[in-house]
């Protein structure tokens, strides 16, 4: 599919043209904030960003119109080496659906220069989908950066330790996530992610147990053991 440059309003004309009000209900029970939201499917977002050539400030744009759909859109039009730490502040504000977080994480604010400062500072952040980022991130790098050294992934136990007591559902699903791909990325990382997922199983804390009982599970799977050569 060819791409080609694209105005604000031929991106918008593309997604609204999709638009599906039936389909916000669904998207509702999953937890998604509909509130400005056309009801396009992610294929379909996905299918409008490969027409259209990554264009920094179409990025921008789309992120103003604040568009459930256009925000999507703009995350996927946008690219690592364009990001400032600015924008990732700004964007972050505008984080309000679990769906916006891991998007604009995973497709692009986890290759950026600042993603490993943006962890500890919006882990410290009270807003649950700010936070809820910063945990995304650690779960998203875990898995694309395959460059970087393994043991620099430990610094984030004590942060996933220290969040783990959080009960907000999207903070708690995040920080479970990240403990497991931390554990799930290779056999050095295993047995510290392990480890720590075994003593929040058995904390008193009832977030912390079941983001701990659950990790646990998963890195005792004879799956994962067998792919780390541990089993």
């Amino acid at each position: 599919m060819t791409r080609a440059p694209h105005t604000l309003d031929e991106a918008m004309s593309k997604l609204s043209a999709l638009e599906n009000k039936d389909a916000l209900a669904g998207k509702k029970y999953f937890g998604i904030n509909i509130d400005k939201a056309l009801g396009l499917t992610m294929p379909q977002i996905r299918g409008i960003a490969k027409t259209i050539t990554k264009d920094h400030d179409l990025a921008l744009g789309l992120w103003q119109t604040d568009i459930h759909d256009a925000r999507l859109l703009a995350s996927m039009v946008d690219h690592p080496g364009w990001v400032t730490e600015d924008q990732m502040n700004e964007w972050a504000k505008g984080f309000d659906s679990w769906d916006i977080v891991d998007q604009t994480v995973g497709d692009l604010f986890d290759r950026t220069p600042f993603a490993d400062a943006k962890v500890f500072a919006w882990a410290a952040r009270e807003e649950e989908f700010v936070r809820r980022a910063a945990f995304s991130m650690i779960a998203y790098m875990a898995v694309h950066d395959k460059k970087r050294d393994d043991m620099d992934f430990l610094k984030y136990l004590p942060l996933i330790e220290s969040h783990s007591t959080d009960e907000r559902n999207f903070v708690k699903k995040a920080v479970n996530w990240a403990l497991r791909q931390i554990g799930k990325r290779s056999a050095v990382l295993h047995p510290h992610a392990l480890r720590l997922a075994e003593n929040l199983a058995a904390a008193d804390d009832k977030t912390a147990k079941w983001i701990g009982a659950d990790a646990a599970r998963e890195l005792k799977g004879e799956k994962i053991l067998k792919r780390l050569g541990l089993g």
